[in-house]
């Protein structure tokens, strides 16, 4: 097996990335499972492992600004959402032998520790995975930005972005046949041109703190353990 590049690594995944069949919402647990596998063999590597994961495959709270609640209570939904799928990952990795903690940024204690950064990052000491669950615990701030918040306080030296597309482009790919794809791309240009990579506030963050933003297919077999080794797949943003 090949050596892993980074000792310690933030992994963000949609919500949607859990739902199977694109668009049907809701967990699968099949693929969860397929996720799941690509950890633990990651994982076994000695690689620390934090993972952001998104509540869009059961709520969104921009969809509840749609319906007519307001947006602190949609995105307060939004965050309870982020636990439900926090919960099902921590079932699926301890399942397969990998001890986990899932830390909540809103209190619920019998369901995931409250989320304390020195805690989280004696847990990563101690080889467990480490699932932060319930964004950044306010409204208005999207599990992007709570992805790079919370690599920021751990130390990880690369945010990973999982996805159904195999990178960035200047364009939608599944719309756009010319659409360019990009390698590599700094963090000025993610923000002037706008491209779909995270949210301003995220990008932002990730550059303040020079933490490289990974952004490959998950959809692909084997495609975690490849970044994990520094295969140039995907799209790198980066200092200048």
């Amino acid at each position: 097996m090949s050596e892993a590049v980074y000792r310690r690594i933030m992994l963000k995944l949609s919500g949607q990335a859990l739902e199977g069949v694109e668009g049907r919402g809701g967990i699968d647990f099949n693929t969860v499972g397929n996720f799941c596998d690509e950890v633990v063999e990651v994982a076994r590597m000695g690689v620390e492992i934090g993972i952001v994961i998104g509540g869009g495959n059961i709520f969104r709270g921009e969809r509840g600004a749609e319906t007519g609640l307001d947006r602190p209570t949609g995105d307060y939904m939004g965050m309870l959402a982020t636990v439900i799928n926090s919960l099902a990952i921590q079932a699926s990795l301890e399942k397969r032998g990998v001890m986990t903690r899932v830390m909540s940024a809103i209190e619920m204690p019998p369901v995931a520790e409250r989320y304390i950064r020195r805690r989280a990052t004696r847990h990563l000491d101690k080889g467990r995975v480490v699932i932060f669950g319930a964004g950044t615990g306010n409204p208005f701030f999207t599990t992007d930005t709570a992805a790079a918040l919370r690599a920021s306080e751990i130390g990880a030296e690369i945010l990973m972005k999982a996805t159904r597309v195999d990178g960035v482009y200047d364009a939608d790919p599944k719309t756009d046949p010319n659409a360019k794809k990009y390698t590599i791309l700094s963090y000025t240009e993610v923000l002037s041109r706008k491209l779909r990579v995270m949210d301003a506030t995220a990008i932002s963050l990730c550059r303040e703190n020079n933490i490289p933003v990974m952004v490959f297919d998950l959809t692909q077999p084997g495609n975690l353990l490849k970044v994990v080794e520094g295969e140039p797949i995907g799209t790198l943003v980066k200092g200048e």
